[in-house]
Parts: structure tokens; C-alpha cells; sequence
């Protein structure tokens, strides 16, 4: 097992910019420090730090344009949004989280990082009442019909909402449509990619609110 987290992304192959190692470092140093007061995240070791919150950033991050504003929501420990914000340092990140404590705990692993983006805490439906944005991004912060629920009078300001899901992503939709939740709401599976160290697949869904054509007159 690697010992560093270097060895670690070359030994599950990432593509990943040496450029932007020393900032993951100091990441997963500051966040399993504050992990040891917090319940952030389970995964405490470079090989899973690696191999799921790492590979679902990187997913993530292919499928967002250059110079987009992104809201994470449901950030927890800062994953995907805060390791986004240090693999693509050309988006605009925020990331919203609803428990105090989370918030201040983003707050200081930012600033141990020098990392410059806005950490509100409040609901992220709060938060897009008034603020609008490109892509959301969500990951383990809940299924689908919550997800739904949530966002059910905000879905404009979400942009392409991303979520980051595992096999069972399929009944989560499913029960998401038997609720109604769906209707106003495209929904599709944009990437889906092996987890390492499983024999199951994750997908990256993207929703967003249907475009209706106005009708001509006559």
C-alpha cells in the first residue's frame, strides 16, 4: 500500500496536474485533522481518499466548461467541492453546508489550503433563492427524492445539477418519478466509470428544468 499521497494517484493511474499536488496534500492533512472532532468522512486513508473522492471529482471536473460558477451542495468535508476548486482553479466554487460546525471546519481547511471561495452555511434551497449558478454539484448528501424535494422551486438557478451516484441509481429515480418530482426535470447519465477496488459501477446524473417552446399565436 502506498505510503504518500503521490505514490497513491500513480498507483490508481489518475491523470492528475503535478501542479496541484502540494494543495491535495495540504487538503487531506487539514480535513482528517478536523475529521478527528467532526464526523466529515469516513475515508481516512490516501487509498481511499484516492480512489473514491478523488476519481468522482475528476469525473465531475470533465464535464464542466472552463470559467463556470459551481455550487457544491451538502459539502460536509469538501468533497467533490473543495477538491474541485484545487483541481480546476479556473471555475468558480461555493460550497454550501447547513451544519455550523461543518461550515466553520470548511472555513479553516480553506484557509489552510490558501484556497479563495465562498463557503456559505445555509440550505443550499436558501442559498439559491437568490444566487444562481452553472452546475451543482451533489455527492452523498442524499437520494434523489430528497435531492428533488430540496431544489422542487429553485431548479432555474441550479444550472445542470450533477450528482454523483452509485448502482442503485435507478430506483432512486425511479421513486423520485412515482413522487412527481421529475416532471419539470431532465434527467440523464453523462459518465459513468468503474470504482476502484469494487465490481460496481458509479454514474454521474445530470438534471435540470425542462425548456419549454412558447407556442406561436394564430
Amino acid at each position: 500500500m502506498a505510503t504518500t499521497l503521490n505514490k497513491t494517484i500513480n498507483e490508481f493511474g489518475l491523470e492528475v496536474s503535478p501542479e496541484v499536488y502540494p494543495k491535495l496534500k495540504q487538503y487531506v492533512q487539514a480535513m482528517w485533522e478536523a475529521n478527528q472532532l467532526l464526523n466529515l468522512t469516513r475515508h481516512v486513508t490516501y487509498e481511499k481518499f484516492v480512489s473514491r473522492d478523488l476519481v468522482d471529482t475528476l469525473e465531475l471536473s470533465k464535464l464542466i466548461p472552463e470559467g463556470k460558477d459551481v455550487l457544491d451542495i451538502g459539502s460536509g468535508g469538501g468533497v467533490p467541492g473543495m477538491v474541485l476548486a484545487i483541481l480546476r482553479p479556473d471555475l468558480n466554487v461555493s460550497l454550501s453546508e447547513s451544519v455550523g460546525k461543518k461550515a466553520v471546519a470548511l472555513s479553516s481547511i480553506a484557509d489552510a489550503c490558501d484556497l479563495e471561495i465562498e463557503i456559505y452555511q445555509c440550505r443550499s434551497e436558501q442559498l439559491l433563492e437568490d444566487f444562481s449558478f452553472d452546475f451543482t454539484t451533489a455527492r452523498a448528501v442524499g437520494p434523489l427524492v430528497k435531492i428533488c424535494t430540496w431544489l422542487i422551486d429553485v431548479w432555474p438557478s441550479v444550472g445542470k445539477l450533477l450528482a454523483v451516484k452509485g448502482p442503485n441509481w435507478k430506483t432512486e429515480r425511479n421513486l423520485a418519478a412515482e413522487k412527481s418530482l421529475l416532471k419539470k426535470v431532465q434527467l440523464d447519465v453523462v459518465a459513468e466509470y468503474p470504482t476502484p477496488g469494487t465490481d460496481w459501477s458509479s454514474v454521474i446524473l445530470q438534471l435540470q428544468a425542462k425548456k419549454y417552446g412558447s407556442r406561436k399565436k394564430g
